[in-house]
């Protein structure tokens, strides 16, 4: 008895180009992922570069071939980052700025983001766009003028109230504290989450007579933590490696920062390279542990943001 064969279905023309767009997506995701993945190790070489250098003795430094893996790590550089100088006051410095400024820029920016979302006004549209506008002016542009006014400042630093006579906010924590406050772009990150909140829940609490401070601070600020963990770790890295600012205006050894203390470990004809990998490593420590600590609403923060007009 023969037996039946049951014919194979063939593929219908119609599922064809399904299956040729599958396979090219798959293409693009291997593509994108690869191109991510070598961005990554290309950031983070110099890390880890900096990180095994900082433990490695000063005759292993330049050894060639490198060397990663070697019985030879000590810690004597960090010891000595840690005793040259005033490195701990260094620390504390920008410590104290940095945070003061972050705490700062949340609230002051996250009241002027929530003016241009929600509050009616004359002249808003224009006023946001100036902020847009400003955005795009490079930081340089503003250092002179900016230094002007810190010395300028009236009754501060022995001035009259003309602004003359004395030093300003130079060389004091307000001068690197005050100037990296208020950013264009804080503004226009916190407005565009602002417009994705419902408006019913500012319509429910002003019909039970909250004004709008208090639906500033016991709605929108609770419901927007995501938004304002991205604006604090924006903010804390960008005031931390300061450079330029603090060598500007700080004129004594007691007001330096972190960034400026680096310098300790460069001389005009000599580079500690392992101190100063040990300092530097001591100085990034701050900003990844804030990143950690904050990353699930760093990316939830990115994610939620939209770009409602």
């Amino acid at each position: 008895m023969s037996q039946l064969v049951q014919p194979q279905p063939l593929l219908a023309p119609s599922s064809r180009p399904a299956v040729r767009q599958n396979a090219v997506a798959i293409v693009v995701r291997v593509l994108v992922y690869t191109v991510l993945i070598v961005a990554a190790v290309s950031m983070l070489v110099p890390f880890v570069w900096m990180v095994f250098t900082s433990f490695k003795p000063e005759a292993s430094i330049f050894r060639m071939p490198p060397e990663i893996i070697t019985l030879e790590y000590t810690l004597a550089h960090y010891l000595r980052a840690l005793t040259r100088g005033r490195f701990n006051l260094y620390f504390m410095n920008s410590l104290i700025v940095a945070t003061t400024a972050t705490v700062l820029n949340v609230l002051l920016n996250a009241m002027a983001g929530y003016a241009f979302a929600r509050l009616r006004w004359r002249l808003r549209e224009t006023f946001f766009i100036v902020v847009l506008a400003v955005m795009m002016l490079p930081g340089l542009i503003a250092l002179i003028p900016t230094f002007l006014i810190v010395k300028w400042t009236p009754f501060a630093g022995g001035n009259n109230w003309l602004g003359q006579g004395g030093v300003g906010w130079l060389d004091s924590y307000a001068g690197l504290i005050l100037p990296s406050i208020g950013n264009g772009f804080y503004v226009f990150l916190l407005r565009q989450f602002f417009l994705t909140l419902p408006s019913e829940l500012e319509d429910a609490a002003r019909v039970d007579g909250a004004s709008e401070a208090s639906i500033f601070w016991r709605i929108i600020l609770p419901l927007s933590g995501a938004v304002l963990a991205v604006v604090a770790i924006f903010s804390f890295q960008a005031v931390w490696n300061d450079f330029l600012w603090p060598l500007v205006i700080v004129q004594s050894d007691k007001m330096r920062t972190i960034q400026l203390g680096l310098t300790l470990f460069r001389s005009q004809h000599r580079i500690e390279w392992g101190v100063l990998m040990a300092g530097t490593t001591i100085a990034t420590l701050p900003t990844i542990l804030l990143f950690l600590l904050a990353q699930r609403y760093f990316v939830q923060g990115i994610a939620l943001t939209g770009i409602k007009g």
